[in-house]
């Protein structure tokens, strides 16, 4: 038998590179502008013709290379960065991947100028699929212009997969803004099919700021600068007004390089605590300088996830700041230590019967924990938790039951269990505990419906109702109200204009990043205007891959995810006994449009272990 195991070719090898560095036009332009930072560029354009996919340039106004340097850098694994072993360890720059240009090379058409400002003339190279076709002396400004033509000329599987123009253009957006909120110190210019889109003059990390993502957040800017022993954190946090229901408006740097690091996320908006509202995220542009040896930014291909020495304790130093920073600009709210004494001792009170250690830990592990809320939030429940349900009851169930016995309140449900059969009109079993849940009785229990996602099922169904028979109603406003978006979130908007007029929304283009709402659904109360366009933009950030064709189904779930949080809450028994049967009239009653469960049955059996 013949081997089998061959090298790859270097053409190939670099087309297998290109797969994890190039993946779409955006991905093309942060190498290219970060090389264009690390040469010592004051001043970078970007031209772009059909969203990249035509034709990307960066021109800058940095060191240039020699003709030795030009060939080399399209070569796999050339560096001007790494000498030895110990030099991965200590990057400070940007553009060290050695495969980037080679990658480039390898799936696109390349043509680049350069010139170092001492030499009488400049290099030309043309490259096509890794081959060099023309090597030329030029004349050319001092600097560097390199030109990607027809990216995956090549590859015609990777350009079919290629998102529409407005999707690629955002996100090449969102690249464009991380290079250049990191380098204030550099004026940028971004052109579209030959019209200027972005102008970006030299300043100041706050001015920075303010051109990119709109005049709106000059105000709402909450300076931080903390000098730590191995770590010094600066820049801005927003102000709880700046706060938005979308993610995209929050930016950690580490030393200097754009970072995406979900535990860094977290260490914020636990600092933020009470101020903000539940699923509002917080704005901050944050730059952290550390020793980058105790940082690893060699994980992920993009360098965009890192890995620190001691997570934890830059996870306290990066919430104490921000705390800090709330409080030196009085933001942070006073807490009534008697007012939280007295709800303590209601809570203690509550207790009818003494919580073991081992009673607590066998309701935490039950079935019946998953039914438990904390705060809103679904968690484990705690010894208050435990027994403040159990107080109601005490107080509520049992005397229901006591005092009638022989009338029984049934719920029904397509996929709830058999044994359930539909509602009785009878209202005086339904009850309200603490404005989360509705407890009613049924044959083999009681269920426990969440109430805000019952209105959120109830909502969807309306909406889709409306919109199948084209009959969802726009209300229009006496007076029009402004939206202004982020640079990055303005695309979407526009490109989902035609479904948020099928829901009844009337949006009229004012300028790139901003919309004149004149008209509403019916049903939406008035102030939430805002919130839900934010909603369905969050949605189509994040819809990746999903199948277009559900789209229109897609923004109804956000809106009415986003209104069920507005509408109010049922109080009176006939409220709850509607919302019961509505809720139970829906197609899908079990789960909201998002897939989480809306009711829980509770047998006798899981009652009777709780009360003990």
């Amino acid at each position: 038998m013949s081997d089998v195991i061959r090298l790859l070719s270097d053409h190939l090898a670099n087309q297998i590179a290109a797969g994890e560095v190039v993946q779409r036009p955006a991905s093309a332009v942060k190498e290219m502008l970060e090389n264009a930072v690390d040469a010592g560029a004051k001043n970078i354009q970007l031209i772009l013709k059909d969203a990249g996919k035509e034709l990307i340039q960066v021109v800058d106004d940095g060191c240039g290379m020699s003709l030795t340097d030009a060939r080399m850098a399209f070569e796999r694994h050339a560096t001007s960065k790494i000498r030895n072993i110990e030099d991965l360890f200590r990057i400070r720059t940007m553009g060290f991947r050695g495969e980037a240009l080679a990658s480039l090379a390898a799936v696109a058409q390349i043509e680049i100028k350069t010139r170092r400002p001492d030499d009488e003339t400049g290099t030309r190279l043309v490259i096509e699929a890794s081959e060099v076709k023309v090597q030329e002396p030029c004349a050319t400004p001092a600097g560097t212009s390199l030109a990607v033509k027809n990216l995956f000329y090549n590859v015609p599987a990777r350009r079919h997969f290629l998102k529409a123009n407005s999707t690629e253009m955002r996100h090449i957006l969102e690249e464009f803004t991380r290079v250049a909120m990191a380098n204030p110190e550099i004026s940028f210019r971004l052109y579209h099919n030959d019209v200027e889109q972005m102008r970006l003059e030299k300043g100041n990390a706050k001015a920075r700021i303010v051109d990119l993502l709109g005049s709106n957040y000059a105000k709402n800017l909450v300076p931080l600068d903390e000098d730590l022993d191995f770590l010094k954190i600066r820049g801005f946090i927003g102000k709880p007004d700046a706060s938005a229901r979308t993610r995209g408006n929050q930016f950690f740097f580490v030393n200097d390089r754009f970072v995406r690091s979900p535990f860094l996320a977290h260490a914020i908006v636990t600092a933020y605590g009470a101020l903000l509202p539940k699923e509002v995220f917080p704005f901050y542009v944050l730059f952290l300088e550390i020793d980058p040896q105790r940082v690893d930014v060699n994980v992920h291909p993009t360098k965009q996830e890192v890995k620190f020495e001691d997570e934890k304790l830059l996870y306290q130093c990066v919430q104490a700041s921000v705390r800090h920073a709330l409080a030196r600009f009085n933001i942070t709210p006073s807490l009534d230590f008697a007012a939280e004494a007295d709800e303590v001792q209601t809570i203690g009170g509550a207790f009818s019967a003494p919580l073991t250690e081992e009673r607590i830990a066998r309701i935490q592990q039950s079935p019946l924990a998953q039914s438990f809320a904390v705060n809103g939030r679904e968690e484990t429940p705690t010894r208050a938790s435990i027994g403040a349900t159990m107080q109601f009851w005490k107080d509520h169930f049992e005397s229901s039951r006591a005092a009638a016995p022989e009338e029984e309140v049934v719920v029904s449900a397509p996929l709830l269990p058999e044994e359930i059969t539909p509602p009785a009109p009878v209202s005086h079993h339904a009850f309200q505990v603490q404005g989360l849940f509705l407890l009613t009785t049924v044959r083999s229990g009681v269920v426990l419906i969440h109430i805000r996602r019952a209105q959120e099922r109830i909502l969807f169904e309306r909406l889709l109702r409306s919109y199948n028979s084209g009959r969802i109603s726009s209300q229009q406003l006496l007076f029009p109200i402004a939206l202004e978006f982020s640079r990055t979130d303005a695309p979407i908007v526009q490109e989902a204009l035609d479904e948020l007029s099928q829901m009844g929304f009337d949006l009229t283009p004012l300028g790139p990043q901003s919309f004149a709402v004149q008209g509403v659904p019916a049903n939406l109360p008035s102030g939430e205007e805002q919130s839900v366009v934010e909603e369905v933009v969050e949605l189509l950030k994040n819809e990746g891959h999903a199948d277009p064709s559900m789209r229109s189904e897609r923004i109804m779930a956000a809106v009415a995810r986003r209104l069920s949080r507005s509408v109010s809450t049922p109080r009176q028994p006939e409220e709850l006994q509607a919302l019961i049967e509505e809720l139970y009239a829906c197609p899908q009653a079990e789960f909201t449009p998002a897939g989480r469960p809306i009711s829980r049955i509770l047998t006798t059996t899981e009652l009777a272990e709780l009360i003990g």
